[in-house]
């Protein structure tokens, strides 16, 4: 049990004294009690050390013993004269009534002068405990410095959480791919959610060798997985026909200009579903004029939909008069495949399933384009539904990975348009859409879409300026917090949401680890052991 006293500071820095075997460590849950059954939680933010011995005599005590001048010599009673002072914050003030009943506010006055202080237990965290996880998503256990109490888990509300946006910033290898790993499982277990993963490493629907999304209980009824790769037995195939392609869907996505934006569009009026191969047939001046098409315009237009989409035209040796149109990629199609896929997707999301896209064998524009192409229909679907039919249907949320490319200020202000991940992360709410955006750069994506994330679970990030980033958009006051961020390990966290109380220090289980202990336990719902905390 780790101990101290209050020997000074304030309500912002409070010092403490720490007990010589106490061993505190930098994000320390502690409580300070008081005399009504209410408590006070604090958090450890420094540490430094304190000595009732003179600088001089220390330094000169400590020069004897290196020159070998000191072989004997002691300091008397060091465990009163020399000591460690933690520096805490308040984070919540607690009271507890005679129905046992908790209150919980922000603190307004610090505790009581030379207070007691010890580790927090699961009692003082039971203000917390819900009547009811179902529909939440499982986040972790709690964790004070780097003691994880595995008996107190941690769930936030999946409704609230996933329509206002979850942004989850870190440094390569802090486990960022493990805590939505295991996100999307508890997900799983829940109603009410479809939710879309673009998967660029192929690492969530899993496989022989390793553990994924395959192994829940119930991924018949409730997970898809599409890839573009005709070998993979395990996914449904990811073809898209040309003629489900708008021209809107290439909004910010692919680096188009505005006169291209604008010739796509007059192709479209024109050409209906097959503006595309028209394109690619590459128009004379007497078709493009009427259009109000430049013939330098088109024949770039038609070079780029080569490129990014595989679409060509060659001559028709049946009709050297005709062109017809030659599809070199497997994912965009033309004739009678892939009509489909896109309805089918949204269709699967609109009933609460996961679907899983498999990038990893896309270029960065083909996965943010099928993304696109997908988003954009669910987001007109959902904004064209009245309250009452919008108030029964799940919420959809989208997983994409480095999120820069699309939410970065680069890509917002470049000049060719607003892309549809832009537009649901300022919008997206008020249509049950949101986001849950994975990045190691935060500080390129514009404050104000940050500021639209409501959830930020916030891992180990070594970096200045990206520290600064999260830390300056986050939910609670982190400004004490800089340190605590860089010193994270791996599967450690902190959740800063509109949804809690308090900023809370979190450590998320390796996934495999949880999966078979998920799987020990299973009885047809979720089973974990111990006291479940929701926080949101």
């Amino acid at each position: 049990m780790k101990g101290g006293q209050i020997v000074g500071g304030g309500l912002k820095d409070i010092y403490i004294r720490e007990k010589s075997d106490s061993h505190m460590e930098l994000g320390d849950l502690l409580v300070a009690e008081g005399l009504n059954q209410d408590y006070t939680i604090i958090q450890v933010k420094d540490i430094e050390y304190r000595s009732q011995i003179p600088q001089q005599t220390l330094e000169l005590s400590a020069g004897m013993k290196l020159e070998g001048y000191g072989d004997n010599l002691e300091v008397m009673e060091p465990n009163l004269r020399n000591y460690l002072v933690a520096r805490a914050k308040s984070l919540l003030y607690v009271q507890k009534n005679d129905k046992g009943e908790y209150l919980t506010k922000s603190p307004k006055r610090p505790p009581s002068f030379f207070n007691d202080v010890q580790s927090i237990t699961d009692e003082h965290l039971g203000f917390l405990k819900p009547e009811d996880t179902k529909n939440s998503i499982y986040l972790g256990d709690i964790r004070s410095g780097s003691t994880v109490k595995k008996d107190v888990n941690v769930h936030i509300d999946m409704i609230k959480s996933l329509t206002h946006h979850i942004f989850i910033p870190a440094t390569t290898g802090r486990g960022k791919s493990n805590l939505v790993r295991v996100m999307l499982w508890s997900i799983l277990d829940s109603e009410g959610a479809g939710i879309l993963v673009l998967d660029p490493h192929n690492e969530y629907f899993g496989d022989s060798v390793r553990k994924g999304l395959r192994d829940h209980p119930r991924m018949g009824e409730k997970l898809e997985y599409y890839s573009p790769d005709s070998g993979n037995q395990d996914a449904l195939t990811l073809s898209i026909n040309v003629k489900k392609i708008r021209p809107h869907h290439f909004n910010g996505i692919g680096g188009f200009s505005q006169a291209q934006n604008e010739a796509m569009r007059m192709f479209y009026n024109k050409y209906g579903p097959d503006w595309i191969m028209e394109i690619a047939k590459e128009k004379d001046n007497q078709v493009l004029r009427p259009m109000g098409i430049d013939e330098k315009t088109a024949k770039v237009l038609k070079r780029k939909i080569e490129t990014k989409l595989g679409v060509s035209a060659i001559v028709d040796v049946a009709s050297s008069d005709e062109k017809k149109c030659v599809f070199k990629s497997n994912l965009f199609v033309g004739g009678e495949s892939g009509l489909s896929t896109i309805s089918d997707i949204v269709e699967s999301l609109e009933e609460g399933k996961i679907v899983i896209i498999d990038s990893s064998k896309l270029s960065d524009f083909e996965e943010l384009f099928v993304g696109s192409i997908i988003a954009s229909n669910i987001f007109n679907k959902y904004k064209t539904y009245n309250s009452e039919v919008l108030k029964n249907k799940p919420v959809i949320s989208i997983v994409i990975e480095e999120a820069p490319r699309v939410l970065g200020r680069d890509a917002l202000e470049s000049g060719m348009g607003n892309n549809i991940y832009g537009t649901i992360a300022r919008e997206g709410r008020k249509f049950k859409l949101g986001l849950i955006a994975i990045t190691q750069l935060a500080s390129v994506i514009p404050r104000a879409i940050l500021a639209n994330m409501n959830t930020k679970i916030i891992l180990g990030n070594e970096m200045s300026m990206e520290r600064s980033a999260i830390i300056d958009s986050a939910s609670q006051d982190l400004s004490d917090d800089n340190r605590i961020i860089a010193s994270l390990d791996k599967g450690e966290a902190i959740v800063s949401s509109v949804f809690t109380k308090f900023a809370i220090p979190i450590y998320t289980p390796e996934f495999e680890k949880f999966v078979d202990e998920y799987l020990e336990n299973y009885d047809g719902g979720m089973e974990v052991e111990g006291e479940t905390e929701l926080i949101g």
